[in-house]
Formats: structure tokens, C-alpha cells, sequence
């Protein structure tokens, strides 16, 4: 009973996700080079306008909203030649003219058409063509939270590489930039691994339920094909007291060869990706302290008393190159996040004197020891190990690495140069072998040895790509000699009919 339910099991779903297997296989291949097109932020960084040189300073601006207001974030930036201040708290979002002072709970500075056609100019040397004006979403912005944007207007550009610009009526913001060749790789890679088509993936909740959905039943293939596998060889050894594939047939053969020495990477690769959209369960690793990571993301208020650095010396030192500057902090450390150039900066706010952030030990010791009351221990790490990996985002280095001894293991990874945390429990550890280690192979040792990395890439998804193209093949012979079984009993049916 339990043999038939398995075979069954692997014939019937494997001929069902055989096709699927092939087309995540082969665009895993491209995904190792493209993935899916987006701006980026060197690209964001050199379009912004520059702030002009003099500005209101930020203590007369904030006079302007309601007294008492405490408020999470706090930038300057310009655009369309308009210098403002963004503040953002409970209310919401509230701009403030650098120059007046005057508050626009209602986002006065929503830019013209006019004005986000010229911003579009800056990022392409060729004419416009043609302008779409959108209200729906589409393959190259598919994504829900978009949708605040619309109407988007879609530029295309009259270059060699058809480029073509997506921009948010309402921030004047640029949401995506693609050419034909992003594009071409993007249909060959991302769109079908991912399955990013527009009309499932705008729907983030169905979407997440059906790529669980139908790598759970891959899973569920994986192991009945690798215990089929495994039961096949035994009984052979026992027959002829020797290993080996007991099929002749081609297909038969090397699908049983190449599932018994693949199957446990498609199966890996299959989980991988399921959890890529899942969390870790609390009883397979408890998060015995939620709060740690809630005070790490939840927002520092700012108070401009805090910053000794006068933000007119930073415009004054950078002027010319300086686009915008967003009061920041690193523990109860004051920082100014200002974008210079193509470049984002981040300067130490804590003095007087115009400096880049450079934190010591004993910064980092001060913030944590705020958290945790636990022993520590704290190193300055120059490789890259399991859980700090750079190998597609070349992540920096050197940066801190904190190990707290506590419930959850916690782990930091601080960079000194910008004050970025990343953090680590047991539970998010297990959630980055099950998901990037088992699924890229993104850990410490492929890290240092990219080429060995590649090398280990293409020999699983060659691997891969021939079990699920011998499944496919013999998926269809399935289905026809089902169908053969079916019209052999129709028409039986149909004499014992006329006998009667």
C-alpha cells in the first residue's frame, strides 16, 4: 500500500510540476548573471537636484508645525529647484518649504507634469518618444505598494537601448529604469523563477500562498522520487549482489541516476525556495526576546538638540555636490546621512567639527550594552563569514561583529562607516541556511572562493535541469499511456454496450 501511494505520489505530482521544474532550472542559470531590473541607487543618487547653498535652518522650520509634534524622520532634499524639509510622525507626512517655512500638510510640492518631464531628461542622453500615463500596474512595476504612485508616467526613450523610465505622479520620484536588455534577461530569468507576472505578483498575499504552495508539493515530489531511488538500488543489490540502475530504458535509467545523485540539491533547492516567503517556526527556533529586534528597527525621534553640527556647515562644505541630508542617529549618537555626489555619506554629528562617522569599540559597546545586559563579545571582522556574506550585493568590510551571550544568540554585524546594523537570532541563523545557503549557496566559504562558488552553481543546475527534463519526458509518457488506457476501456465499453 505504502509502495503504491508512493509511486503514485511521484508519477502524478511529478508529471503535474515537470515542466515547472525545467523552467526554474534554466532560469536559475540566468539568475546566476540578471536578476530583476530596479533603480539603483547610484543611478538615484546622480539625478537628484542640488541643494542650493543657503537654506532655513531646520530649528526655524519645524517652528512651523504643531507644538509638541515628535517626529521619526527628518530630511532635506529639493526638487524641480525647490528646496524642502519631510518630517514625518504620528500625523503623517508634512513638507516644509526650506525657504518660508510654511507647512503643507497636503504635500503642496506634488510636482507638475512639466516638471517631472525635465527630471526624466536628466536620465537619458536620447529624446523622449512617448509618454504612457498609467493606472495599472504592469510587468515592470508589479508590485502592490505602487499603487499609492498612480497615476505612474511611463517615458521611453528614442535610444539604441530602449530605455524606459517609470516615474510616480506624486513624489516625482523614479520607481524603475529598464533597457532591452535587462528586459530580455529579466523573461529569460527572474520572471519565470520568480513567477513575476504582473496580474499574481500585484496581489502580494496570493502570490507568497502560491509559490508556497507549489514548492511545498515539489518538496513533497523530491523525497518520494529520493525514497523510490534509494528502494530501487537496494533491491537491485539484493537480486544481483551489485549496485546499479534496475531500468533499461534511457529516460527510466538516467532519471533514477541522476535523481539518486541530484535529488537531495532539487529537494534543497525546492525548500530553499519555499522559505524564501516563510518564516521560521517558534518551535523549530523560539525567538525568546522579539523586543531586540523591534528596538533595532523601531525609529530613533529625532530631536535637532541632539546635533552640535550645524547642517549649514555640511551644505557649505559640500556645496555644489551636496543633493540632500537626512538626520539620522547610531544609538543616541547623532548622524547626518547626506547624499554627495553619487555617494551617500555619513557624517558624525556628535561635535562641533565636520567629520565621517568612525565607530570605535566603545561606541558600539555603549549602544548595545543599552539592550543587553549579557557578556559580549566584540571583534573587527575582514571575511566575510556564514551569516555576513557578500558575494552577489558585495556587502563591505571590515565591520564589527557582536556576539552577545543570550537566549537567542544574538549576533550584530555593524559597519563603522555608516552605523548599518544587521542582526542576527538563532531563528533568522536557521531562516539563512534554509533559505540563501541551501538555495545560492551563500555562506562564508563560497564567499572567499567565488570560482569554486560558480563551478558549484552550474554543476547543481545542470544536475537539476537533466532530472527535470527526463521527468518531463517521462511525465508525457505518463499521460499517454493513460490515455491510451482510457480509450481502450471507452471503447470496450462501448462493445460490451452493443453486446447487450
Amino acid at each position: 500500500m505504502f509502495k503504491r501511494i508512493l509511486y503514485s505520489t511521484h508519477r502524478i505530482l511529478g508529471t503535474i510540476l515537470s515542466i515547472l521544474f525545467v523552467v526554474w532550472f534554466l532560469s536559475g542559470f540566468v539568475m546566476i548573471y540578471h536578476t530583476f531590473p530596479r533603480v539603483s541607487n547610484i543611478d538615484r543618487y546622480a539625478h537628484m537636484d542640488i541643494l542650493p547653498p543657503n537654506i532655513l535652518s531646520p530649528d526655524s522650520a519645524v517652528k512651523s508645525l504643531s507644538e509638541g509634534t515628535t517626529f521619526t524622520k527628518l530630511s532635506l532634499r529639493s526638487y524641480a529647484g525647490k528646496p524642502f524639509f519631510e518630517t514625518m510622525s504620528k500625523e503623517g507626512t508634512t513638507q516644509i518649504s526650506a525657504d518660508s517655512g510654511a507647512v503643507s500638510n497636503k504635500i503642496e510640492i506634488t510636482p507638475s507634469f512639466r516638471q517631472i518631464e525635465e527630471y526624466a531628461k536628466k536620465w537619458c542622453n536620447a529624446d523622449i518618444v512617448k509618454v504612457d500615463t498609467l493606472r495599472k500596474l504592469e510587468q515592470w512595476i508589479p508590485f502592490s505598494y505602487l499603487k499609492k504612485d498612480f497615476p505612474i508616467y511611463k517615458f521611453y526613450f528614442g535610444d539604441q537601448d530602449k530605455h524606459q523610465l517609470y516615474i510616480s505622479s506624486q513624489t516625482g520620484d523614479a520607481l524603475q529604469f529598464t533597457n532591452k536588455d535587462n528586459r530580455f534577461w529579466s523573461w529569460l530569468g527572474a520572471i519565470p523563477h520568480w513567477i513575476y507576472f504582473t496580474s499574481l505578483r500585484q496581489n502580494a498575499k496570493l502570490w507568497t500562498d502560491v509559490i508556497t504552495c507549489l514548492s511545498g508539493i515539489g518538496c513533497i515530489v523530491c523525497i518520494a522520487g529520493i525514497i523510490i531511488g534509494i528502494r530501487s538500488y537496494i533491491i537491485q543489490y539484493r537480486k544481483k549482489k551489485k549496485w546499479g540502475s534496475p531500468y533499461r530504458k534511457f529516460a527510466y535509467k538516467w532519471h533514477h541516476i541522476m535523481g539518486f545523485v541530484f535529488g537531495i540539491f532539487v529537494f534543497t533547492f525546492t525548500f530553499s525556495g519555499m522559505m524564501s516567503l516563510n518564516d521560521v517556526p517558534d518551535w523549530i527556533a523560539k525567538v525568546h526576546n522579539p523586543s531586540i529586534e523591534e528596538s533595532i528597527l523601531l525609529p530613533h525621534p529625532v530631536i535637532l538638540q541632539d546635533y552640535k553640527l550645524n547642517v549649514q556647515k555640511v551644505v557649505e562644505a559640500y556645496s555644489g555636490e551636496i543633493k540632500s541630508i537626512e538626520w539620522a542617529y547610531f544609538g543616541q549618537k547623532p548622524l547626518y546621512k547626506a547624499i554627495v555626489g553619487k555617494k551617500l555619506l555619513t557624517i558624525d554629528a556628535s561635535e562641533d567639527s565636520l567629520k565621517l562617522l568612525n565607530l570605535k569599540e566603545p561606541d558600539i559597546k555603549t549602544n548595545l550594552t543599552q539592550v543587553h545586559s549579557e557578556p559580549m563579545k566584540i571583534s573587527l571582522m575582514n571575511e566575510y563569514d556564514n551569516y555576513y556574506v557578500g558575494l552577489t550585493d558585495h556587502l563591505p568590510l571590515p565591520v564589527y561583529k557582536v556576539e552577545v551571550a543570550d537566549a537567542d544568540n544574538s549576533t550584530y554585524y555593524i559597519n563603522h562607516k555608516n552605523g548599518n546594523v544587521r542582526y542576527f537570532n538563532t531563528n533568522s541563523k536557521v531562516h539563512k541556511w534554509t533559505y540563501q545557503a541551501f538555495h545560492s549557496y551563500k555562506t562564508g566559504f563560497f564567499a572567499k572562493h567565488p570560482i569554486l562558488w560558480n563551478i558549484a552553481m552550474w554543476i547543481t543546475l545542470i544536475g537539476g535541469t537533466f532530472v527535470s527534463i527526463t521527468g518531463v519526458w517521462l511525465g508525457i509518457k505518463f499521460i499517454i499511456r493513460k490515455v491510451r488506457k482510457f480509450k481502450k476501456s471507452l471503447c470496450l465499453k462501448r462493445k460490451d454496450d452493443k453486446s447487450f
